[in-house]
């Protein structure tokens, strides 16, 4: 089954002196994969400011504004058109011999090959007293265990706004037991790759219709390498396998690979930034 879906993002920003000078870059495009396609897209401002798009030293979609006119607000607004093919994320069969891929995951060959999503960054790395938080068990298969390790994210941390932010680490994240999305999947990144599975942290939109936490903004959750069938969605914010409802823009190392927004403004005084996200589907 297909679905045709409307995606807008607006931003608004305010500031209290003029903006004589300012960069952006914005990480919002839904990228082109097997199961969504790109048909539309549409970037404005409400200033004359030029709008370039590029891609990323991680092939993805990135547009990039320099505005030189002084102001004091600016309002960015984007809309896409896409389509996205629903798929059955169940739909292939376990190994008869779970040990084969255990072997494979901790192979000189298969670590090379996946080592920058092996590794630990400053945001997906564990205290080493946490290292044993969640252990894959070999009796069963590397997705069963992602499935119990996507279940087990879920009820560690309990979805509250406001007392995290993009710079906050796994320490205060396992001592407070509270986040949003983006600490839900920085969680699963950290015990993955402990549990030698390569992890992608994801950004992306998720379709507001299904009451899903972290749904009125971007959203985050995890990628997994699993042997034998690729790279699987987890979003363990919700406790579930991703699907049609994910609409993934970028994937990183952790959440500073694929921030929504950068940017470089020279002014003085306080600012104000409110965004929001909008995700609508037909069938």
């Amino acid at each position: 089954m297909k679905y045709d879906y409307t995606i807008k993002y607006r931003s608004e920003n305010h500031y209290e002196t003029p903006v004589f000078e300012a960069y952006w870059q914005f990480l919002v495009t839904p990228e082109n994969n097997s199961t969504q396609k790109l048909i539309t897209e549409k970037f404005t401002t409400s200033v004359n400011a030029r709008i370039e798009e590029s891609v990323n030293g991680l092939g993805f979609t990135t547009s990039r504004i320099h505005c030189k006119k002084p102001f004091k607000d600016i309002v960015f607004e984007a809309e896409f058109k896409l389509t996205k093919r629903e798929v059955n994320p169940f739909d292939f069969t376990l190994p008869l011999d779970n040990s084969l891929d255990y072997e494979l995951l901790s192979s000189l060959p298969f670590r090379v090959e996946f080592e920058a999503y092996l590794k630990n960054t400053a945001l997906t790395i564990l205290p080493k007293i946490s290292e044993d938080l969640f252990k894959f068990e070999q009796s069963k298969s590397v997705f069963e265990n992602c499935i119990a390790l996507n279940t087990f994210i879920h009820n560690f941390i309990t979805f509250k706004t406001g007392v995290t932010n993009t710079n906050t680490t796994l320490p205060t994240i396992l001592e407070n037991k509270e986040g949003v999305c983006q600490d839900y999947t920085h969680l699963m990144c950290a015990v993955a790759r402990v549990n030698q599975v390569p992890a992608r942290y994801v950004s992306g939109y998720l379709h507001q219709g299904d009451g899903f936490l972290g749904d009125m903004q971007m959203h985050a959750w995890t990628e997994l390498y699993i042997p034998e069938i690729g790279w699987v969605g987890f979003d363990s914010t919700n406790n579930l396998v991703a699907n049609h409802n994910h609409i993934k823009v970028a994937h990183g190392k952790d959440y500073n690979d694929c921030p929504p927004l950068k940017g470089i403004v020279y002014s003085s005084g306080n600012n104000f930034t409110k965004y929001t996200v909008e995700v609508n589907h037909q069938q």
